[in-house]
């Protein structure tokens, strides 16, 4: 390999790394991480425009895996987008930069919806986010663009075939998922060691009591990465075409073991996220004909858009939704009339329920429904099941099989390997695909190899670690939490409050609240700003669960729509959420208790002049003195992944 390959390739890993180091989730994150993570991708489009020599005013960048890409650049004049691949320059992305004019960019409903595609939703409507977003259903591959991003950077410096020059290395793919530094340990040793390489742990940002390590309360948008992830899925883009075709196989086989799916009677099929993947087989089902029956698919109130839009379009469908009880747990007696009422007694005509489609977790409550008994109650009336598990599969044990799944959807970058991956797990012969079709939409996901070796090697780490450990330790970080914010005057808590209670082992490491003279967005912004605590706040894409929850009439909802219809940067009423991860801690908890007990009475004063003493018994900075330094942090770490060290 020559110098210039050797550099390009070191420089490559170097921007990587920094972007880990503060990643989160895009737009919708309060926290230092998710505005430079935010700053990173945007900027990542900019690249794009600039290698291709484009203006911004006149086109977009839609960021797409292979199969999205094709979708799109169906519904566009040929002349009227250029696009640029991950693969075509030597990278095993499985990115694909649209370029489109803006004028030709496909007018209503999206080719693919769910979680970003949508700005609000109700019962009856929906208003679409403006592009890209609208393109961008769920998370996006984030690192990967910005990855992809960097590589440009890099091509116009060294030339464009920089990275197709390098030499492959050898390296058994079994070594590279199942090896590690941290070899010797396992379970709460091994997680106590997994913690100190988390990436980006030591990074200290601005705050109005000084410079403090950031604290990611985030983890339900988006989770960092440790450094065996990381170090695996760099390792995986070096290898020959014959050793990651392996890898591929091997990642398939320990999703099937990780989900109770033996390859015997499940199919594993990686997509780009949880929201591809539904979209997936939301297409399948849409696809069965019966001239005798009108498909219905079963919903619940608890759903992120990703799994409930998708089923809104289906093609001559139609949807029912479930309600639950205040915390979150469905009623199986209701859930068993409805289906015996379409399925059983024909009171609804030709329409029968083909599926009851849920979350494993809920991404607003944090609740864990039964999976096996409401399994048990769905096929009993002839319908199948499925699971949107993107909240779940990092936090509780699943299995398949046992439980009677028939779909499974999940995400990696919810499970430590943000590298834009995941997954469609569905008992064979349910898909609804000719052999042409599945091998597109297989070559579409498997292109991304740092995105499955990652996916991969982030389950081999938590098996080791032990699925009933990470429940137990987020079960009563979950108690901490929520027992603390009892003590914090004025706040609201949604959903399970009695840490006491039989069902408390059914909730997950995620808890909802509101002050009630506070709007959430100060909340989580004020967080950042007094204590360096990223955390996420306003509907979740889970509008319909949010406006349930905070009581918002149909009146005053259609009131909303009109309101976001002309003025699309209004902050809706919504509420913050705190969402757990294997690396948090105690006393990140006693923190976020601490900074919310100073925020509560801002409810009176001025936050720009709050003249109570900092957490430390220091004098705080105003508020507008921590905003500069928080935008100087921002352009300070972008600036060290995009320019060269």
């Amino acid at each position: 390999m020559n110098k210039k390959t050797t550099e390009a390739i070191a420089e490559l890993e170097r921007g990587v790394y920094a972007a880990l180091e503060t990643y989160s989730n895009v737009h919708r994150g309060s926290g230092h991480f998710s505005r430079v993570t935010t700053d990173l991708f945007e900027k990542a489009r900019e690249v794009v425009l600039d290698y291709l020599g484009l203006s911004k005013r006149g086109y977009m960048v839609i960021f797409c895996s292979p199969g999205r890409a094709v979708k799109l650049k169906s519904l566009i004049d040929p002349k009227s987008y250029q696009s640029l691949s991950s693969q075509d320059i030597g990278l095993p992305l499985g990115i694909r930069a649209v370029v489109v004019k803006k004028r030709a960019l496909p007018k209503g409903v999206p080719y693919e919806t769910g979680g970003g595609s949508a700005r609000l939703v109700s019962r009856e409507w929906v208003i679409w986010a403006k592009p890209p977003g609208k393109f961008e259903s769920g998370t996006p591959a984030i690192v990967n663009a910005i990855a992809f991003a960097k590589a440009l950077l890099l091509i116009k410096q060294y030339g464009k075939d920089i990275f197709k020059n390098s030499e492959a290395s050898s390296c058994p793919a079994s070594e590279i998922l199942h090896s590690d530094q941290l070899d010797q340990y396992s379970g709460k040793k091994l997680l106590d060691e997994l913690r100190s390489t988390l990436i980006g742990r030591d990074i200290c940002v601005p705050t109005a009591e000084g410079s403090t390590p950031f604290i990611n309360l985030d983890n339900g948008a988006s989770t960092p990465t440790f450094t065996p992830i990381w170090d695996a899925a760099w390792q995986a883009w070096r290898q020959s075409p014959e050793v990651q075709r392996e890898i591929v196989g091997q990642v398939r086989s320990i999703c099937a073991g990780y989900l109770g799916a033996p390859a015997t009677g499940y199919d594993v099929i990686f997509t780009s996220n949880t929201t591809e993947a539904i979209n997936l087989a939301a297409e399948s089902l849409g696809r069965e004909s019966n001239p005798e029956t009108e498909p219905v698919v079963l919903n619940t109130i608890l759903e992120h858009n990703s799994n409930e839009l998708p089923w809104r379009f289906l093609p001559g469908g139609s949807m029912v939704r479930l309600m639950t009880d205040e915390e979150g747990f469905l009623d199986m007696n209701e859930l068993e009339r409805v289906l015996s009422a379409y399925n059983k007694l024909v009171e609804h005509g030709r329409k029968r329920i083909k599926l009851v489609t849920l979350s494993g977790a809920s991404n607003v409550l944090g609740v864990c429904n039964n999976l096996s008994e409401i399994s048990r109650i769905t096929h009993a009336y002839g319908a199948q099941l499925a699971v949107d598990a993107a909240q779940l599969v990092a936090h509780r044990k699943v299995d398949m099989e046992k439980s009677g799944i028939d779909y499974l959807f999940f995400s990696a970058h919810k499970m430590f390997a943000p590298f834009g991956s995941g997954a469609l797990v569905a008992r064979k012969g349910l898909l609804n695909f000719s052999p042409e079709e599945m091998q597109q939409i297989n070559d579409s996901g498997e292109e991304n190899i740092i995105g499955i070796t990652a996916l991969g090697k982030a389950m081999v780490l938590l098996q080791r670690v032990g699925l009933d450990l990470i429940c137990e330790e987020e079960e009563a970080l979950t108690m901490h939490v929520i027992n603390g914010l009892k003590k914090v005057p004025g706040i609201s808590i949604y959903g399970m409050k009695d840490t006491d209670a039989p069902r408390f082992a059914q909730k997950g490491g995620v808890v909802a609240f509101d002050f009630k003279k506070i709007v959430s967005f100060k909340v989580a912004k004020n967080l950042a700003l007094m204590g360096g605590i990223g955390v996420r706040y306003g509907c979740h894409c889970a509008h319909m669960l949010i406006k349930y929850l905070v009581k918002i009439p149909p009146k005053l909802e259609w009131i909303q729509g009109v309101i976001v219809t002309l003025f699309p940067h209004f902050e809706l009423p919504g509420v913050v959420r705190v969402s757990l991860g294997i690396e948090n801690r105690k006393e990140d908890i006693d923190k976020l208790i601490h900074v919310l007990e100073q925020i509560a009475p801002m409810s009176k004063k001025s936050p720009e002049k709050h003249p109570d003493p900092g957490l430390n018994g220091t004098s705080l900075l105003t508020m507008k003195e921590v905003k500069k330094q928080i935008n100087g942090f921002v352009s300070e770490r972008a600036a060290l992944v995009y320019s060269k060290a």
